[in-house]
């Protein structure tokens, strides 16, 4: 996926390439700063933006390729949660309609009482009542509320991946924890996997199996998440490690972070991406872009560890 900043070509998503597992439900997070094409890569799952080249596969089919049956199929199969849970709301009407609509859409009830069984079910598993949300308007509700009535909407249609793109990211500390348990719950007792998109990578280390850290648009390093997190290999992996902030006021960082002022240059080159950044850059890194390749238990592109 490509787009242009002046006259130069940049790069939104490159060569990315990963799986989920289908014989078991795993939680794959997606973790970089900003801009880093996470959600572009999001995005390209959905199918709201096809990829300039490559391709996005489900049960050994490009999604692009399907036909009517199995586009409306993975649209029930790969559910969607964003970082705004009140932009997916329309104002004017109850939550009840985010709820009736994907009932009616996929025929998952035949009666109105069959209906409000099947909602009032669903919103007990993410937390709620359905004599305390139904019949009020999203104003009416907490931001944490309303992220549970759109994991509700999702789970529904009990699809088997969430792609979930910062999730939580609008929501104060004390309603976080109770949406990433919420995740584990529908990951360990329903058997649904989900694709985490976050910057956040405390998070991340609670509710993940496995993560993917992008930068400038490419999987730098992936693996377990305990391995990656704790023995970060890639040098831009620990860097964005070590900017998480301990929350200590006895343990300061040691050093300041500086940033280049062309944090874009490397894309112009075709060595590695974090040429301009890496403090351990080598001659090699400056004319030739390294490739994920296996390094224990967890694949790095970094000539670091190239043979």
């Amino acid at each position: 996926m490509g787009g242009f900043i002046g006259k130069r070509e940049l790069v939104a998503v490159d060569d990315v390439s990963f799986d989920m597992p289908a014989e078991r439900p795993v939680i794959l997070t997606i973790a970089g700063e900003s801009g880093s094409g996470k959600t572009t890569t999001a995005r390209m799952i959905l199918g709201f933006i096809k990829p300039t080249r490559g391709e996005v596969v489900y049960q050994g089919k490009n999604i692009l390729s399907m036909n009517k049956e199995e586009w409306k199929m993975y649209r029930r199969e790969v559910q969607a949660i964003f970082q705004d849970p009140y932009g997916a709301f329309n104002p004017m009407y109850t939550v009840d309609h985010v709820l009736k609509v994907p009932i009616q859409k996929f025929n998952l009830a035949k009666t109105d009482e069959e209906a409000y069984q099947l909602i009032s079910g669903t919103l007990e598993v993410v937390g709620l009542r359905s004599e305390e949300i139904l019949g009020k308007y999203p104003h009416q509700l907490s931001g944490g509320q309303r992220q549970r009535i759109m994991l509700a909407r999702a789970f529904l249609l009990r699809p088997k991946i969430i792609v979930a793109d910062e999730p939580v990211s609008m929501l104060d500390a004390s309603m976080r924890a109770g949406i990433l348990r919420i995740m584990l719950d529908l990951k360990e007792k329903w058997n649904m996997s989900f694709l985490y998109i976050t910057h956040d990578l405390s998070t991340a280390h609670y509710i993940s199996d496995f993560i993917a850290i992008m930068y400038q648009g490419s999987i730098v390093e992936m693996g377990p998440i305990d391995d990656v997190t704790e023995y970060p290999l890639h040098p831009y992996s620990k860097l964005l490690i070590e900017s998480v902030p301990i929350p200590d006021p006895g343990q300061r960082w040691k050093e300041r972070i500086e940033l280049p002022s062309r944090e874009f240059q490397s894309q112009t080159l075709n060595g590695c991406k974090f040429y301009d950044r890496c403090e351990f850059r080598m001659e090699v890194c400056k004319t030739e872009r390294p490739v994920l390749k296996q390094n224990e238990s967890r694949l790095v592109a970094c000539h670091l560890y190239q043979d």
